[in-house]
């Protein structure tokens, strides 16, 4: 199989932190996100990121991989696991990174081969079957700030298992559900909640943030645009003389919660590309018309 860098696919360096990490894992989550780009591929991307992601941000899964990159290996090389998988590397225990359950699934066979061996439980050399102590398992739950809003379903794959997970109306990050007896051997499943990254959508808290595109017209006039919210689009009126970074607030729009979050409307003015003869000569008559006027 060949070998993945996944500080390449995120275009982070090997030393970049936790935080460099999560900011380069959300912007691409945005860019290549199936439901908004366009470009050839987005969804293969997509995926791509979302498997670097899962691999570099439990620090003991990026040990792990840290190890195995460090043999030199580069993207496209031929890597391939011996009979007990990745494991051994520097002493890092594949049964105790998935003790916590494993990742989504549906990743690469490359990912699979070297985080998967736990859940496959492999045997040691010399040594007897593993059988797991009866305990709870931990694991993180990704979960679309729509399920967030609404109070929905996800489905997630975790320990060779699909589940449904009921997630509570606005659930907020780091809170944990329990899944009685759906852990190893009995325990219980555990679920620390995070929010998964969206194309449309910061979160500052309870309230929701989102970044709308206006013309320098809509901008200067006032305009009604349509903005996407968590419980489907809106009408939003921009006042005139509205200049860039100017944030408007739709309230109740945000995270549902004993007071509910609103949503932040930042407005971003983008002037359109001229494409014709006469969009030209607009633009010639807007500088000649501000010219004396324009401060910068």
């Amino acid at each position: 199989m060949q070998f993945k860098d996944y500080y390449e696919i995120l275009g982070v360096e090997p030393t970049a932190g936790d935080a460099e990490i999560k900011t380069a894992y959300r912007r691409l989550a945005r860019k290549y996100h199936p439901d908004v780009s366009k470009e050839q591929g987005a969804e293969e991307r997509f995926k791509a990121v979302n498997e670097a992601y899962e691999a570099l941000r439990d620090p003991a899964k990026r040990q792990a991989y840290d190890q195995l990159r460090a043999r030199g290996y580069r993207p496209g090389d031929d890597v391939q696991p011996g009979p007990q998988g990745f494991e051994g590397f520097g002493g890092v225990d594949f049964e105790e990174i998935f003790a916590g359950g494993g990742a989504g699934g549906g990743f690469s066979d490359f990912f699979e081969s070297l985080f998967g061996q736990a859940r496959r439980g492999p045997g040691r050399p010399g040594a007897g079957p593993r059988t797991a102590p009866r305990g709870d398992t931990r694991a993180k739950l990704a979960v679309p700030l729509e399920a967030v809003y609404a109070g929905s379903s996800v489905r997630i794959s975790v320990a060779g298992r699909t589940l449904d997970v009921r997630v509570p109306k606005g659930v907020r990050e780091g809170q944990v559900i329990r899944l009685a007896g759906q852990g190893s051997q009995g325990g219980d499943l555990l679920l620390e909640v995070e929010y998964a990254a969206h194309p449309q959508f910061e979160v500052d808290g309870r309230n929701v943030i989102h970044v709308v595109q206006v013309a320098p017209w809509e901008a200067a006039l006032g305009a009604t645009v349509s903005v996407p919210t968590l419980g489907g689009p809106v009408e939003l009126r921009i006042p005139p003389n509205s200049d860039a970074g100017r944030k408007l607030r739709l309230r109740g729009r945000g995270l549902p919660g004993a007071a509910p979050g609103d949503q932040i409307v930042e407005l971003e003015v983008v002037a359109p590309r001229p494409q014709t003869v006469a969009q030209i000569q607009a633009y010639e008559g807007l500088r000649d018309a501000f010219g004396g006027e324009w401060k910068r």
